[in-house]
């Protein structure tokens, strides 16, 4: 036998080897909850018959194309019709359609019934993190990217190792009990986005002006990671989800934890939203200039630098530089505004979700850098903003 015939052997046979397979995994994710399993057997289901279709549509095509073949003396049939044979290739496939629609109908009416939920968690979309607001326990946070800017910002082929969960880690992850049914109801802040969970069955819009739900149930303790399944802007790729189910005794533990953190209920009116949605800190700490402008750069590595470019340069016209732009330059006033309420009909959201302390050391980075002239920001001055 040739010589690079007997090689392509060897090699295919050394890549099928269980060794180098064990290496590759390409197969659906291990379903962690009752409908992501239906929806797992109803794929590898449907996949079998259709594998049997094939092989018995195929498998007597050729076996006829090779047995009456001309040089066998083989001569074609002639005839118009056979009510029998119509018969068969209709009824055949129908049996199957409805064999498959009915577990593939079950399985979409289970994954729409939310009702009688053991708990409500509200999941709002935002250019680019998530809200969630467990509606029973009194818990809200954001959660964001959590992976760092360096491994993500390659230079020339160069850039940081990456971590094991690389643009799947965030900074806070959903917690939920295991065996409770959690309902979630997601919507957006801004443009649409998909709020996705594979092990969990869960594919769900968030819609601006709308509130759609799904729900899960988990079987046993563990992490889930998902992303946002519609393309949502820039930053589309860098909002990740994590879902950890834990035991009820963990779970009340965290609850307490969590809350023992969070900042009580503001005294504003209830149309201050936007008051509302800050963050807690130390209402008593005094920021010098310089500890605004040290911040103000790791709040805008986190936030800005992603559109804006870390010389403030920008990519316009989607992104302005902010290196000699009239806003950094101009009225302080105007700046915080832009931060607090963004801009309709740009790429420009809100952020409103940093503290006073956080978005005061960002305007003023970016307004004391690049030859920006436009001075410092204080945080009571957004505080007072924000009313």
């Amino acid at each position: 036998m040739p010589v690079k015939f007997n090689r392509a052997v060897a090699a295919a046979a050394a890549f099928l080897s269980a060794p180098v397979l064990a290496d590759y995994h390409v197969d659906i994710l291990p379903p962690a909850t009752p409908i992501a399993q239906q929806i797992y057997d109803l794929h590898f289901g449907i996949l079998w018959v259709c594998v049997g279709i094939f092989v018995v549509v195929f498998g007597a095509m050729f076996w006829s194309v090779f047995a009456h073949r001309k040089s066998r003396g083989a001569k074609a049939a002639q005839f118009h019709e056979n009510t029998t044979i119509e018969i068969i290739w209709t009824v055949v496939p129908f049996v199957i359609l409805i064999g498959m629609a009915y577990p593939a109908t079950k399985t979409v009416l289970d994954m729409k019934d939310g009702s009688n939920p053991d708990m409500s968690i509200k999941v709002t979309a935002y250019q680019w993190k998530w809200e969630y607001d467990y509606l029973q326990d009194g818990v809200r946070f954001y959660s964001s990217l959590k992976t760092p800017r360096d491994q993500i910002e390659e230079h020339h082929g160069k850039g940081a190792p990456k971590n094991p969960n690389y643009l799947l880690e965030v900074d806070r992850e959903m917690v939920v009990p295991v065996g409770k049914k959690v309902r979630v109801l997601i919507t957006s802040n801004d443009v649409i986005h998909g709020w996705y969970v594979p092990q969990l069955g869960v594919n769900q819009y968030g819609i601006p002006g709308f509130v759609k739900d799904a729900w899960f149930k988990i079987d046993k303790p563990g992490t889930y990671l998902g992303q946002c399944s519609q393309i949502c802007g820039k930053e589309h790729g860098f909002m990740p989800i994590v879902v950890k189910a834990v035991n009820a005794d963990d779970y009340k533990k965290w609850v307490a934890d969590t809350k023992a953190k969070m900042p009580p209920p503001p005294a504003a009116e209830p149309a201050a939203q936007v008051a509302a949605a800050a963050p807690a800190e130390d209402p008593n700490k005094k920021w010098t200039v310089d500890e605004l402008k040290a911040n103000g750069q790791k709040v805008y590595a986190a936030n800005c630098q992603a559109c804006h470019g870390a010389e403030g340069k920008g990519t316009p016209p989607a992104f302005p530089p902010l290196a000699g732009s009239k806003v950094a330059n101009g009225a302080k006033g105007a700046q915080i505004d832009l931060e607090l309420k963004g801009k309709p009909g740009t790429a420009m959201a809100s952020f409103a979700s940093l503290s006073d302390s956080d978005l005061a050391s960002v305007i003023t980075h970016t307004r004391t850098s690049w030859g920006n002239k436009g001075g410092e920001v204080m945080p009571a001055e957004v505080k007072a903003a924000r009313k």
